[in-house]
């Protein structure tokens, strides 16, 4: 299994990211399916992913409505695909979906079976344990969260766009104190590559736990190997 964990995409800063998860995609094949975190009518968002993975020789193959799954014929051609692309969004409604689809244990059971799996913002959260640290976007505390229960694919729980208010580092350091699962906080522009025995991190991210941030990549990627 192989994940790749980003906190935005569409930025140029993530561009030595996207070369590494090209060339992991590339060594399969060129097809990616999409999981929407939600509606898209007008496939915008869709859209922009595709000509984006096209400028590195990558094919996104399929769009997949949760809300509208049309059997197995169409799950069938989602895991056929070489990769599996989740989209950012609400993180909670996405986990909404994926359960009462019943695409959570498939999906779940598709990455462990050597599958690629890429994750941007609200789709990087649904890889972790839980969906805990979600709350923090809406000014509620992660310890609050009961049934946030989400894919487990990694063993931390992922926090993207730290960058976007001051106050995301004191809070995650406070919620840190109340689990004993660490926290991968990343700016824009920062992500993880996970798996089969790789660990590639980009950019500086902090690894949160026990109510310490740690910035040393070499230290958290070695954390992360044992883990």
């Amino acid at each position: 299994m192989i994940t790749a964990l980003y906190s935005d995409q569409v930025i140029a800063e993530n561009a030595p990211m996207d070369r590494r998860l090209a060339a992991l995609v590339l060594a399969r094949g060129n097809r990616i399916g999409y999981i929407a975190s939600g509606p898209d009518p007008q496939r915008a968002f869709f859209d922009e992913k595709r000509q984006y993975y096209l400028s590195y020789g990558l094919s996104l193959d399929l769009f997949v409505d949760l809300d509208a799954l049309s059997g197995d014929e169409e799950i069938n051609r989602l895991f056929s695909c070489d990769a599996i692309h989740l989209s950012g969004g609400h993180t909670g409604d996405f986990l909404r979906r994926l359960r009462q689809s019943g695409m959570l244990e498939k999906l779940r059971a598709w990455a462990r079976d050597d599958g690629i799996v890429v994750g941007t913002s609200a789709g990087a959260i649904l890889m972790t344990p839980t969906i805990a640290v979600d709350a923090l976007f809406s000014g509620s505390s992660p310890d609050a969260v009961r049934d946030g229960a989400a894919l487990g694919l990694v063993p931390f729980e992922f926090f993207p766009h730290l960058n976007d208010d001051p106050g995301y580092l004191s809070a995650l350091l406070r919620y840190s104190e109340a689990t004993v699962i660490p926290i991968l906080a990343c700016r824009d522009g920062e992500g993880l590559i996970l798996g089969n025995g790789l660990v590639e991190i980009f950019g500086a991210p902090l690894m949160i736990s026990g109510g310490f941030a740690e910035a040393d990549r070499g230290r958290i990627a070695d954390l992360l190997s044992r883990a």
